[in-house]
C-alpha cells in the first residue's frame, strides 16, 4: 500500500501570524520559507525544505496591496514546479471579491481573473472563507471549500445572552447572510437600505423595521472604510435601539475606518483574524481566531474526510 503523502504547512509574509496557529493547532512546526528582496521592490520566495511528493497547504490573505497576490502565487508555482504531490491555497480572505460581476461598461471581472491566476498557478484546491459573493466558487475549475465564520460568531453570539436581540443588516445585499443569523439565534430580522453616489460613499440610508429598545447587532462579510457600517448604527441607534455591535468576518479597516468607529454609536465590533489588525479604535474591536477552524478543514481534507460539519450556515 502507498504511504500517505506527508503533509506540510506554509504561510506567506501577510498571514504568518496565523499560519503559526494553525499550525500550532494542527500539531506540527510551520515550514520553513525565505523571500529575496530585489531594491526596486523585485521578490522571490523560496522553501527552505523540500516539498517532493508532499501535501502542501499554503496560506495567504490576498488583501491589498497585490503583492499579497504574487507572493501567493509565486509559492504556488515554486511547490508546483518542486514536486509537490498536491497544493492547496488556504486564503482566509479572498481579495478582489467585490469584483465578482459587471456592474459597468468596460470593468473587469477581478474575482475572475484571479481564480484563473491560481488555477493557472498550479493549486489543487482552495480553502476560503465568508466570500463576498457565493458565485465566485463557480469561478474555480477546481474545488473550493467555502468555510463561514458564523461557525465562531455564532456560539459567542448566544453566550452574550442579550435580552432583546435583533440581527440586521447594513444593506440589501447582505439579507440572506442576516436571516441565517436571525434563523439561527432565532430572533428579529431588520435591513438597512443605502444608496451609494460611488464606491465607498454612502449617500443615504434607511431603516425597515423596529428597532425601538432592541440590543441590535449588524452582520456583514467585511468592513473597508466602515462608512457603511457606522451610518447603519448610527441610524439604528436614533431609531431607538438600546444598543448596536457588529459581527464583521474580514477587517480590511482602510482609510478613516477605525476613527469611525470609535466616533461612531457602536457598542463592538467582533472581527477574525483572516487579516491583521493596525489599531483598536478605542478599545472597541475584538478579534476571534480562525485558527482552529482552518487546522480542523486542513485536517480533514488531507485525510479525505468530510467537511460537512465545518457548517453552522
Amino acid at each position: 500500500m502507498k504511504p500517505q503523502s506527508p503533509i506540510k504547512i506554509f504561510s506567506g509574509r501577510n498571514s504568518d501570524y496565523l499560519a503559526e496557529k494553525i499550525a500550532e493547532r494542527y500539531g506540527q512546526k510551520l515550514g520553513k520559507t525565505s523571500v529575496l528582496e530585489f531594491s526596486d521592490g523585485e521578490f522571490q520566495p523560496c522553501f527552505e525544505e523540500t516539498v517532493r511528493g508532499s501535501y502542501v497547504f499554503i496560506v495567504q490573505s490576498t488583501n491589498p496591496p497585490g503583492d499579497n497576490l504574487l507572493e501567493l502565487l509565486m509559492m504556488v508555482d515554486a511547490a508546483k514546479r518542486a514536486s509537490a504531490y498536491k497544493i492547496v491555497a488556504v486564503i482566509p480572505y479572498f481579495g478582489f471579491a467585490r469584483q465578482d460581476r459587471k456592474d459597468k461598461p468596460r470593468v473587469a471581472i477581478g474575482a475572475k481573473l484571479v481564480a484563473n491566476l491560481l488555477v493557472a498557478a498550479g493549486v489543487d484546491r482552495v480553502i476560503t472563507m465568508d466570500l463576498h459573493a457565493d458565485q465566485i466558487q463557480g469561478f474555480f475549475d477546481v474545488p473550493v471549500d467555502h468555510l463561514y465564520s458564523s461557525s465562531i460568531f455564532l456560539p459567542y453570539v448566544k453566550g452574550m445572552g442579550l435580552p432583546n436581540l435583533t440581527i440586521a443588516s447594513p444593506d440589501v445585499g447582505g439579507s440572506k447572510r442576516a436571516h441565517s443569523y436571525s434563523k439561527f439565534l432565532n430572533c428579529e430580522l431588520v435591513i438597512c437600505h443605502k444608496t451609494r453616489k460611488k464606491a465607498n460613499e454612502v449617500d443615504s440610508l434607511t431603516v425597515i423595521g423596529n428597532v425601538e429598545g432592541r440590543d441590535v447587532i449588524l452582520v456583514d462579510d467585511m468592513i473597508d472604510t466602515a462608512g457603511s457600517i457606522t451610518k447603519a448604527a448610527n441610524a439604528l441607534k436614533a431609531q431607538g435601539a438600546s444598543s448596536v455591535r457588529v459581527i464583521a468576518s474580514h477587517a480590511l479597516l482602510s482609510g478613516p475606518a477605525y476613527e469611525r468607529i470609535a466616533e461612531s454609536a457602536i457598542e463592538q465590533v467582533f472581527v477574525t483574524d483572516s487579516i491583521p489588525l493596525r489599531g483598536d479604535a478605542k478599545g472597541k474591536i475584538e478579534q476571534l481566531s480562525i485558527a482552529e477552524i482552518l487546522a480542523d478543514v486542513i485536517r480533514k481534507v488531507y485525510s479525505h474526510q468530510s467537511i460537512s460539519s465545518t457548517f453552522l450556515m
